[in-house]
């Protein structure tokens, strides 16, 4: 996906982090978290690229920084090694199991 959809999909959900938790969200090392991930088409702005989206439909909450960063580079790592570049044919289904 682009990255100005990742960027645009990331300060939306930066932006609910300052709303719920106020602009010293990130005090202690924390940085904003969403679901669905920032680098996908189902990210916290999907509303402003598809009419049919419903706004605010995503998940967002301050988390410790490390954790995130870990994360976010096993989310890279997994979209290099599945060859999830980009266009509709990249799908994925995110499954979480215990």
């Amino acid at each position: 996906m682009s990255q100005a959809r990742n960027d645009k999909n990331r300060a939306a959900a930066v932006k609910q982090c300052k709303r719920y938790w106020g602009p010293k969200y990130t005090n202690g090392g924390k940085e904003c978290d969403e679901y669905p991930f920032a680098s996908t088409y189902e990210g916290a702005a999907e509303h402003e690229f598809d009419q049919e989206a419903k706004k605010f439909n995503f998940s967002a909450k301050p988390i410790p920084k490390d954790d995130n960063q870990a994360g976010g580079l096993i989310l890279k790592s997994f979209h290099g090694k599945n060859r999830i570049l980009d266009g509709l044919d990249d799908g994925f289904i995110v499954k979480i199991v215990s």
